[in-house]
């Protein structure tokens, strides 16, 4: 009996070849797994299922096959790394991939869930997939403190523009100060003259309104008793001594980028950031495209937002950004050049664990040579 009937009694799912290595490539849905898997020996497709969305069936399925199969592959979403750390748990090599990396080609348009299932295992298979860092269950949990923040700041975003827009719609005069959303506007707005109909609505808007900044308040007290806990406070104290650096950036770059060392040099840090040139050239010909599209959305955002502080309280950041002014003549990628700078810094700070020195960012001192 040779190898391929006996792999077929096992199970149906693979028809693998003697000596065949397997990838395994899931597109994950909250609902269902869509699964291939690609054979490196024989460069095809050799099984593919759907299958509801339980990692314990999945681990089941592939158990048979464990010592063929290189690697699990699935991309980084909302389904999270839960599915990661139980195939990790059982001994298989599971890798979560950048969403967005893929390679595509100009002609292929075609889009299915098992046929994406299939181009992860394929590509898996030929080493063109870029992992994600897959954070331990206690680093996602903190994590998730500054991004609930972050969505109660983004919710409280929307409902001071719904009241702007009600205003607007009604010709209702803004109170003075509503610009900043100042204590005093938003007395103003709850004292306004109005009939019975728009004043029921505004009511409602300002109920809401105070629900949002009593969560954001909440989520501000949440990263401030991490940032006192034991394996937070020190290098949240290093990272504030950054002017422009407060607490909310300071936590979210703990937070966003966990274990800095796993960085092996700052540009490493500049592409999980989003914030490295992408240039493309042929020939003779070089063409700045602007900064790669890739990268950690939520803590390039803050870091943008602090670059601007750091030029304002930092003479060597002031001086920085108005040489990137010059070179670039365009204000937006100056500042961006700025806050990848202070990304890097901040990287260095929470490595070394000593406290920003103006004197040392401004200059190279041997230990930093050849790093940036």
């Amino acid at each position: 009996m040779n190898t391929m009937t006996q792999v077929k009694k096992k199970s149906k799912l693979f028809r693998l070849g003697k000596n065949d290595r397997l990838s395994v490539g899931i597109d994950a849905h909250a609902r269902s797994f869509h699964v291939a898997g690609w054979s490196g020996k024989t460069d095809r497709v050799v099984g593919n299922w759907v299958q509801p969305a339980a990692p314990e069936e999945l681990i089941r399925q592939l158990k048979p096959f464990k010592e063929r199969i290189a690697q699990v592959v699935y991309e980084a979403g909302p389904t999270g790394f839960g599915l990661a750390r139980r195939l990790r748990a059982e001994g298989f090599r599971a890798r979560v991939i950048a969403p967005g990396h893929t390679p595509q080609t100009p002609a292929d348009r075609r889009k299915s869930d098992g046929l994406d299932a299939r181009k992860l295992a394929e590509y898996a298979s030929k080493g063109l997939l870029k992992d994600v860092y897959v954070p331990a269950p206690s680093e996602e949990a903190d994590r998730q403190v500054f991004r609930f923040r972050e969505q109660m700041v983004r919710n409280r975003r929307r409902i001071r523009q719904q009241i702007k827009s009600f205003l607007l719609q009604h010709g209702v005069e803004q109170p003075e100060g509503l610009g900043h959303w100042s204590k005093r506007s938003v007395r103003d707005l709850g004292a306004l003259k109005l009939g019975e109909s728009l004043l029921f609505c505004l009511s409602g808007y300002l109920a809401e309104l105070a629900h949002a900044d009593a969560q954001v308040r909440r989520a501000t007290a949440g990263l401030a008793r991490l940032a006192g806990r034991d394996d937070y406070r020190r290098a949240a104290e290093v990272l504030q001594s950054v002017p422009g650096i407060g607490l909310i950036t300071a936590m979210a770059f703990i937070l966003e980028l966990p274990r800095p060392r796993r960085f092996s040099n700052s540009r490493a840090v500049g592409r999980i950031l989003g914030l490295c040139p992408q240039v493309k050239s042929s020939g003779e010909t070089r063409r700045d495209c602007g900064r790669e599209n890739t990268g950690n959305s939520r803590a390039r955002t803050l870091l943008v937002e602090a670059a601007w502080r750091w030029v304002r309280r930092d003479p060597g950041a002031k001086a920085y950004y108005a040489r990137m002014l010059h070179n670039t003549g365009n204000g937006k990628k100056a500042i961006v050049a700025v806050a990848r700078r202070l990304g890097i810094l901040l990287w260095r700070l929470a490595l070394s664990g000593e406290r920003y020195r103006p004197e040392r960012a401004w200059g190279k001192p041997p230990s930093l040579q050849g790093a940036a």
